[in-house]
């Protein structure tokens, strides 16, 4: 109010053909405001490390402006009591004693790790990059090389790859939930929200950390120490193979890098990780945990979501993440990258003269050739996969060499476009979106998605130009998730679920790049004891 009545403040607005300054504000949210709707919860008095999730207070409407740090809007519209306290609500402390205790497993590496660190520049077996870290997306990757042992090169796989966005959409329809549908990476940050591991470590091992220095909201230098851990990892059988006519056995193990870094966004720890594997595959995985947003329903009545306690329960909702995966397949530095994606589906050949037995099947190609036409959804029924391949590069038997994306179990969106969060996320009604690389293209959800729609602004706008795909510095983002049905098992804290996908090289290399693996001699087991089936 005392802006609105300083006259000199109204004639700088009416200068700049601003007339309208009052407090109300429509569906639309003044995308002008910085305006919050904070969600309540309460802790039980006199217990230490309460679970802050575990009662609710529903009802209270209010509006925050975040510039004046004012409560603009208030209204208490009742809604359902406080949930009492859930005597298995907490998940540290005296009520959840140790259970079953192991014995120690200790991860040791004698001679240190495989790994060669110089600055941000890393070397491990055959791999080559960079580590990078922004507030926004948390660890990049940048500059991925392979080195090839056949033609004794260093060759490209991609410019740059990162997770670029998360979306968190709820389906229950009623207030408060309906609004719940964050944007953790472009409205918050998962950058900013790394953990460090100097307060407990996630990784087991010899392990490398790189610090993190961001800058806060003061324009300061912020470090986040030991942001990103780096290890290495036994991961089972490389190849085997058993000659049973001989009786010749011959094995290698697979070893692992991981270069990962957990965040925590409000109740949620999300872990990020790239495993780089000796054959060539590159895996995104994402680590769900933490705890649940929960909502507050009157005793005795039942939810048609998941029912936690007696007026506790857990509204069904999905998380989705978005990685940028800026490729250069094969490319030549110093020269343009020529990529092109083909989506090939694995279809039945029609019985008859061609497939006299009814048996056969193959693979059914298509090129992806404008960004409008690029938008794409996987199809487990059909292997569905998608090769970034490079035509002027080929194997020995003449294809042109590829990495090959395979998904994992995947999801699309449940609400319907007309949601209000889709104005914001329309990138997530496909799975894959290709566009021509351009700098200012960054973030599906536009520079600043908390703004949108904005004109020219996100994924869905870009495609609109309907660029050409062939032979082209291409950008592929790869929307992934999981749909969250709780259960029961996940209260009060959540055991980790996994979602992501991977990079493959398909002709890329001449042979398998495995095959002189070396024997790992002082890897054997230790026998403890021997039983008789």
């Amino acid at each position: 109010e005392a802006v609105k009545a300083d006259p000199r403040v109204a004639e700088a607005l009416r200068k700049r053909s601003i007339e309208d300054v009052q407090d109300d504000y429509g569906p639309e949210d003044h995308p002008r405001r910085r305006l919050s709707k904070p969600l309540l919860f309460v802790r039980t008095n006199g217990v230490d490390n309460d679970n802050g999730y575990a009662r609710p207070v529903e009802g209270i409407y209010i509006v925050v402006d975040h510039q004046t740090m004012q409560v603009v809007e208030f209204e208490d519209r009742g809604g359902a009591p406080i949930p009492p306290p859930d005597p298995l609500r907490n998940y540290i402390g005296e009520a959840a004693p140790p259970a079953f205790p192991l014995k120690p497993l200790h991860i040791t590496q004698p001679q240190g790790p495989s790994f060669i660190v110089d600055g941000t520049a890393v070397a491990w077996h055959n791999w080559r990059f960079r580590i990078g870290f922004t507030p926004r997306e948390g660890l990049v990757l940048n500059s991925l090389s392979i080195f090839d042992q056949d033609k004794l090169a260093v060759r490209m796989v991609a410019h740059r790859l990162s997770f670029t966005e998360m979306v968190v959409p709820y389906g229950d329809p009623t207030d408060p939930h309906f609004r719940k549908n964050a944007f953790d990476a472009g409205e918050d940050g998962l950058g900013k929200n790394a953990n460090s591991l100097k307060l407990g470590c996630d990784c087991l091992g010899e392990i490398r950390y790189f610090d993190a220095h961001l800058t806060n909201f003061h324009g300061e230098v912020q470090t986040i120490e030991n942001a990103v851990c780096m290890h290495e990892e036994d991961h089972g059988i490389l190849w085997k193979h058993t000659d049973w006519r001989t009786d010749h056995t011959a094995s290698r193990r697979s070893r692992r890098l991981v270069i990962s870094f957990v965040c925590t966004i409000a109740n949620y720890e999300y872990g990020f990780f790239y495993y780089l594997y000796m054959d060539g595959t590159i895996e995104f995985e994402v680590k769900l945990t933490g705890v649940l947003s929960t909502g507050a329903i009157a005793v005795g009545e039942t939810s048609e979501y998941t029912q936690l306690a007696p007026g506790l329960y857990a509204p069904y909702h999905q998380h989705f993440f978005v990685a940028r995966m800026h490729m250069a397949v094969d490319a030549t530095p110093g020269k343009k990258t020529a990529n092109s994606v083909v989506q090939i589906d694995t279809v039945a050949k029609p019985t008859g003269p061609q497939n006299p037995h009814g048996n056969a099947f193959v693979v059914r190609e298509t090129l992806l050739e404008s960004e409008g036409d690029a938008g794409r959804d996987c199809r487990s029924i059909s292997s569905r996969h998608w090769e970034i391949r490079n035509n002027d590069k080929v194997n020995r038997n003449g294809m042109p060499t590829a990495w090959r994306l395979v998904p994992h179990k995947n999801v699309l969106p449940f609400a319907s476009p007309e949601a209000k969060f889709q104005r914001r996320a329309g990138f997530l009604n496909h799975n894959l979106w290709v566009t021509n690389y351009n700098l200012n293209e960054r973030f599906p959800g536009g520079e600043f998605p908390n703004q949108n729609p904005r004109v020219g602004a996100g994924l869905t706008t870009w495609i609109q130009r309907d660029g050409n795909l062939v032979d082209g510095n291409l950008v592929l983002w790869y929307v992934f998730g999981v749909t969250h049905i709780p259960r029961l098992e996940d209260w009060p804290v959540m055991p980790v679920e996994y979602t992501g996908f991977a990079l493959k090289p398909s002709g890329f290399f001449d042979r398998s790049p495995v095959i002189n693996t070396e024997l790992e001699e002082d890897a054997a087991p230790t026998m403890v004891a021997k039983s008789c089936l």
